[in-house]
């Protein structure tokens, strides 16, 4: 990290200690920084001081309403990765995607060999080691560690009592309209920057059809040995 401003530098040190002096005097957590402690006060009250010009919305920092306005609004990517197509809104979603090409998982788990590329994913597997099952099946009241098998529950063993959402650019099945909804827009919604297939000239304004031409290229052996008969799909 390198910053123009002292100022920037010593804030930014400050994320590198665990020393939480900025207590709040309703629920007692601790943070690192007054603004932490600030935004955080913010969200007992429900003050929002953070109103966007171009709507209604208000949010308790401002990072949220510039995250809302590229989101919703300006509809700006920002963060471009410099090995691939790839430019995301977030800061936070180019260093996850970063890590698709170094291969880095910075968040191990203590209790067996998995580690993760993010710190969501991580939380999720730990539940596998707690037990905690937070997800409960409406039928039946089976319960399970995560949403996504319980989903798979529904469909396979409550398949008569579960309204199904065909995608109707694909073979997909789900269970909540609202997951159809996420579905179509993460996959089948037009994008405005082609992706580009790292292998090949193909270019696509679908995810979805991109996904399914990046399978054609799964069991190619493009990279061959300079000194030898050794070809390899990696």
């Amino acid at each position: 990290f390198t910053s123009v401003k002292l100022s920037s530098l010593r804030r930014h040190l400050k994320t590198h200690s665990d020393e939480k002096r900025h207590v709040c005097h309703l629920c007692l957590k601790a943070f690192r920084t007054a603004t932490l402690l600030h935004n955080h006060v913010n969200t007992h009250t429900g003050n929002k001081p953070h109103k966007c010009s171009e709507c209604d919305t208000a949010f308790v920092t401002r990072g949220e309403l510039s995250r809302h306005r590229r989101y919703k609004h300006t509809l700006e990517k920002p963060f471009k990765c410099t090995i691939c197509e790839y430019s995301s809104v977030e800061a936070s979603k180019m260093r996850r995607h970063v890590r698709s090409h170094t291969g880095e998982r910075p968040y191990p788990c203590h209790l067996c060999s998995y580690a993760s590329k993010d710190a969501y994913k991580l939380k999720r597997h730990m539940l596998t080691h707690t037990g905690e099952k937070r997800y409960e099946c409406y039928v039946c009241q089976a319960r399970f560690t995560q949403s996504g098998t319980m989903k798979i529950h529904m469909l396979q063993k409550h398949g008569e009592n579960v309204p199904k959402h065909q995608c109707p650019h694909c073979s997909t099945l789900l269970s909540r309209k609202s997951d159809l909804g996420v579905h179509l827009r993460n996959l089948h919604s037009y994008m405005e920057e082609a992706v580009k297939c790292r292998d090949c000239e193909a270019a696509f304004h679908e995810r979805y059809a991109f996904l399914q031409h990046r399978k054609t290229h799964r069991n190619e052996k493009r990279f061959k040995c300079a000194q030898c008969s050794c070809t390899c799909n990696q």
